[in-house]
């Protein structure tokens, strides 16, 4: 199993959107036959069945074991993955993306970038897992907590000196195997966290 997928089929996208499929693979992190998974949710496991052969046809959950009792086969079924995102290539040609007019300084066009990192991503992974190699990638992950909204653009500007000042030392247009990297910054408003009644 490994840690996260990124579904850019449609079919496969709505199908794991399903509610009830969802939870299925939500409960088949660890691996259970459908009887059990019937048990657990209380439905028949008819439905069980027909839901698991769907996630099943479209590589969400495998076949983990099977173990003979009598006359029948019981299969043990798996997720294929920890977690799973679905790529705005599932959208097709209304998916967002940067290279559309778009106002660099707005929430959209960061939506945007974001989503091109998903998708091409996504994309490199499913290669990479393919050529059984790793894929190599860089993040960044940190949280600033700016006094005003002079420092917050004073910081966009200095951020900005340095990157260039970084991409401009390391750039090299004819080094030969070389090969270009996407860099992404984004910043935005942390959210909140939701209020629940023991922190009302």
């Amino acid at each position: 199993m490994v840690d996260l997928r990124v579904i850019d089929d449609p079919a496969s996208a709505s199908v794991a959107l399903d509610p009830m499929r969802s939870r299925l693979l939500s409960e088949l992190r660890t691996p259970a036959s459908a009887a059990t998974l019937a048990g657990r949710l209380g439905m028949p496991r008819q439905k069980v069945n027909y839901h698991v052969r769907t996630l099943e046809s479209h590589g969400l959950i495998r076949v983990e074991s099977k173990k003979k009792w009598g006359g029948l086969t019981e299969r043990r079924l798996v997720a294929t993955a920890s977690s799973y995102v679905v790529s705005p290539g599932a959208m097709g040609p209304v998916a967002a993306d940067p290279a559309r007019n778009m106002d660099r300084l707005s929430a959209g066009f960061l939506v945007a970038l974001a989503a091109r990192v998903v998708r091409e991503v996504g994309q490199l992974l499913r290669k990479s897992e393919e050529l059984d190699k790793r894929l190599a990638t860089l993040s960044i992950d940190t949280e600033v907590r700016f006094r005003s909204a002079e420092d917050r653009a004073a910081f966009s500007r200095e951020l900005t000196a340095a990157v260039a000042a970084l991409v401009s030392r390391y750039h090299d247009e004819s080094a030969p195997g070389g090969r270009r990297h996407r860099l992404l910054i984004g910043a935005y408003p942390k959210p909140e966290k939701a209020k629940t009644k023991e922190n009302t």
